[in-house]
């Protein structure tokens, strides 16, 4: 029960998270990023709320009496975390001209987490069959 409530909250974090960086790098950040930034900040935007979109729906279809299932909650969590965030400090650094270029090695590293939850709710719907 409480690994469902935590990815309802979590879910509905980085969605208004999401609308909020939105809603904030389509008008205040606009005259502070250059073109590629910018797309690269909706990037973000557009993947964190995409996976909060897929942890509320897990939420909501998952028992969690599998540990496979809170592996992949795990995996999408962390995975938006390190590729979403990542993106945004790596967007406003450069911005402010103080580049924080040990972030640069952390979005792939976040969206490899979102492969493999990816991965593992694909297993966990073929491995019943098997």
């Amino acid at each position: 029960m409480e690994t469902i409530l935590l990815t309802q909250f979590i879910a509905g974090l980085f969605g208004l998270l999401a609308v909020i960086f939105g809603a904030f790098g389509a008008h205040a950040l606009k005259k502070k990023l250059t073109p590629e930034q910018l797309q690269s900040f909706e990037t973000g935007v557009r993947y964190q709320m995409y996976h909060a979109i897929v942890l509320l729906v897990l939420s909501y279809n998952f028992g969690f009496d599998r540990p496979l299932e809170q592996y992949i909650v795990y995996c999408f969590i962390l995975g938006i975390f390190l590729f979403s965030f990542s993106i945004y400090g790596l967007c406003l650094s450069a911005a402010s001209d103080k580049k924080l270029r040990f972030l640069g090695p952390v979005t792939p590293i976040g969206g490899l987490f979102l492969v493999i939850g990816w991965a593992l709710l694909l297993y966990s719907f073929i491995a019943p069959m098997l």
